[in-house]
């Protein structure tokens, strides 16, 4: 799951401006189409288009309707119905922005209600923005304080539905996962088709953007193994939040979350971010140790950790205790965690196992219960770095050799 937050973050970016261009050019579209009289040519962005009109049309706005716009595409020669294709890209410029800026599940952006917006002042007099979020998988609701970006896109769902002096319909939802209809409420994403108003279920969420992410595939062959569902946008929002710095406690509320580890699973860490960490610590480190432990090394020190490497080989290998310390499991390396097998020792392993196989059947004729019990463990232990050894042979090793003495001003 990581791996496919990694892949689809670059491509956000131009899912986004495919949305954003998408419905700015069909909404200049059907201003100037809606204005033009039938046969005209509009030209937009590069493109020509020839307003369409037909008698069904003529007799539809002389009984007092409204006639759908329709231009036919000068290039390619289809026809569009502008006022559909519109209404279309508007909804899936909307979801999109929502269930990125709020990091909500599918389901709770379809049950946003006009009555899901609040404000809270703060002291100081500052009004901020709330997003009340119904309950979905927890049995409590949220709050989201909006940003700038969320706040415009809610505000332009209103305007959308409130237009020509109009109220938000109040309408059932069905839930798919309940299998009821909620009260009438005035649902948010909802949208009308033909005489009639519908709210927008997550099905019709999950083709709208895999006709998108068809439709970049054509121009960009990142989006063919890479299509987005509404889930990728809150895993796309919580690793961007928790990696820039939110506290993921925070960033738990926000999503929803009752446990953090949860929260953590849908973090996805980005091997720039591992390095960027790990240096700025490594910096705020030396900052607060002794400027003198920065001087240059003498030549004793220098041939004291020579001579520490030196004390690390034995026989089966290499011992891996620490800089500057003495062996503390009294040279009983075949038990010692700190032994590192040499894999080209593998033979006298073997040669060793079949001595202690025989000095513990001698123990067992013998009975010396104390020499069994402890040949048991050394096998077992002589097992583990077997087995360990194995798994290390098929790495190919690389020699790095002895570091050497840097020259520096004072021995010059």
């Amino acid at each position: 799951m990581d791996d496919r937050t990694r892949r689809r973050q670059p491509l956000l970016s131009t899912l986004v401006e495919h949305m954003e261009y998408r419905y700015s050019h069909l909404h200049a579209l059907l201003e100037q189409a809606a204005d033009a009289a039938g046969g005209a040519t509009i030209a937009l962005d590069g493109r020509i288009y020839q307003r369409l009109w037909s008698r069904a049309d003529e007799r539809r706005v002389r009984l007092g309707g409204n006639a759908n716009v329709r231009v036919r595409d000068q290039i390619s020669g289809k026809s569009i119905n502008v006022t559909a294709a519109e209404d279309v890209a508007f909804w899936e410029w909307a979801i999109v922005e929502v269930l990125r800026h709020s990091g909500v599940r599918i389901e709770e952006a379809l049950e946003l209600t006009h009555l899901s917006i609040r404000q809270y002042q703060r002291p100081g007099g500052e009004v901020i923005a709330l997003l009340v979020v119904a309950p979905s998988k927890s049995d409590r609701e949220r709050l989201i304080p909006m940003s700038a970006e969320l706040f415009g896109v809610i505000a332009s769902i209103i305007r959308r539905h409130t237009r020509d002096g109009r109220t938000i319909p109040l309408l059932p939802r069905y839930d798919p996962h309940e299998r009821r209809s909620s009260a009438p409420m005035p649902f948010l994403f909802q949208r009308r088709i033909g005489t009639n108003h519908e709210v927008i279920s997550d099905t019709t969420v999950v083709n709208m953007l895999k006709r998108r992410c068809d439709e970049l595939a054509e121009h960009q062959p990142a989006f063919h193994a890479a299509d987005f569902t509404p889930h990728d946008f809150r895993r796309l929002l919580a690793t961007d939040l928790v990696n820039h710095g939110l506290p993921i406690h925070i960033g738990a509320a926000l999503l929803g979350h009752l446990n953090v580890q949860t929260t953590r699973g849908y973090v996805a860490v980005f091997n720039e971010d591992v390095v960027r960490h790990y240096q700025g610590f490594l910096d705020r480190r030396r900052q607060a140790r002794p400027t003198g432990e920065y001087r240059p090394v003498t030549d004793t020190e220098w041939l004291g950790f020579e001579e520490h490497f030196d004390h690390r080989k034995v026989e089966l290998g290499g011992c891996a205790r620490p800089y500057s310390t003495p062996c503390q499991h009294e040279h009983a390396c075949l038990r010692c965690p700190m032994l590192n097998i040499n894999p080209n020792m593998l033979p006298r392993l073997d040669e060793i196992e079949t001595d202690l196989v025989a000095r513990r059947a001698r123990a067992e004729q013998e009975g010396w219960l104390g020499e069994i019990e402890g040949i048991e463990l050394t096998l077992a232990f002589l097992g583990q770095k077997r087995e360990e050894s194995q798994r290390l042979a098929h790495i190919a090793p690389v020699n790095l050799g002895m570091p050497g003495l840097r020259a520096t001003d004072e021995m010059l």
